[in-house]
């Protein structure tokens, strides 16, 4: 067993478990009356040149280095973040190897009005429903995870309201994220499978996404000149967790980010 299948074998246990507390019967009909998601497609077409686009992450620990914050405080994260220019909000919700949990998205949620992303190993289409009752404007969905049920878990996506991050490590991957109808590809940098970082993964992948379809790049983004660089492969928005979380003043790490030399 990978550790990515690790990881998607205790997420399911979970799930499961809160089936148990509420079905998807009701979680469906709590998503009905939750206000609609944040059009986050929109909003990136036209987020203002003088700014990078930045999906600031909340993380409180992860596998490859164990804890990163421990005691965050999510909401107040999440208001620095917004306060300091974030296109979106990244939410760890996955338990037991990231210590997030649904209750963190919930909360940041109800702190801050810029989209949030549910952020976690999503196998099963009851957590689809959980990211959107949670308030989530994004879901994240990883080809490597979900490999030929991809296009089945993008039209629930968006049969729920929530539009789809695809993340993909490889050109198949692509490939398949494409086929799925994907308008956000998220290009990982870590191998989910080694945990090993490759900002080239990024370089390699973003040139070849059709006109139309937005790339994000993830993982390994440590200050303005990765980002520089990967603007120039075609990045229109990036993924930032860990750089962020362990500064002394994430807020103002962010700013530095979002903020665009002048020419």
């Amino acid at each position: 067993m990978t550790f990515l299948e690790e990881i998607a074998a205790a997420r399911r246990r979970r799930v499961g478990e809160a089936q148990d507390r509420e079905p998807l019967a009701a979680l469906r009909a709590r998503c009905a009356r939750t206000a609609p998601a944040a059009d986050a497609l929109a909003r990136l077409a036209s987020w203002p040149v003088g700014r990078r686009a930045v999906v600031a992450e909340i993380k409180r620990r992860s596998p490859s280095k164990g804890p990163l914050a421990p005691h965050l405080d999510a909401p107040a994260l999440a208001r620095a973040y917004e306060a300091n220019g974030a296109f979106a909000i990244s939410v760890l919700t996955e338990p037991d190897y990231f210590g997030g949990s649904v209750a963190d998205l919930e909360a940041v949620r109800a702190a801050v009005k810029v989209p949030l992303l549910y952020k976690d190993f999503v196998s099963d289409p009851y957590q689809v429903w959980e990211a959107r009752a949670a308030g989530a404007d994004l879901v994240l969905l990883i080809v490597a995870l979900l490999g030929e049920r991809t296009a089945e878990f993008v039209t629930l996506a968006r049969d729920a309201g929530v539009e789809p991050l695809v993340e993909i490590h490889e050109a198949s991957e692509l490939d398949t994220a494409l086929a799925a109808g994907a308008r956000l590809v998220g290009i990982n940098n870590r191998d989910l499978k080694s945990f090993r970082v490759d900002l080239a993964v990024s370089r390699a992948l973003l040139p070849r996404l059709p006109e139309g379809v937005f790339g994000v790049a993830e993982s390994g983004l440590r200050g303005p000149g990765d980002l520089e660089d990967l603007e120039r492969s075609g990045a229109r928005a990036f993924l930032v967790g860990e750089s962020l979380v362990t500064a002394d003043d994430p807020g103002a790490a962010l700013a530095t980010l979002v903020r665009r030399a002048a020419p």
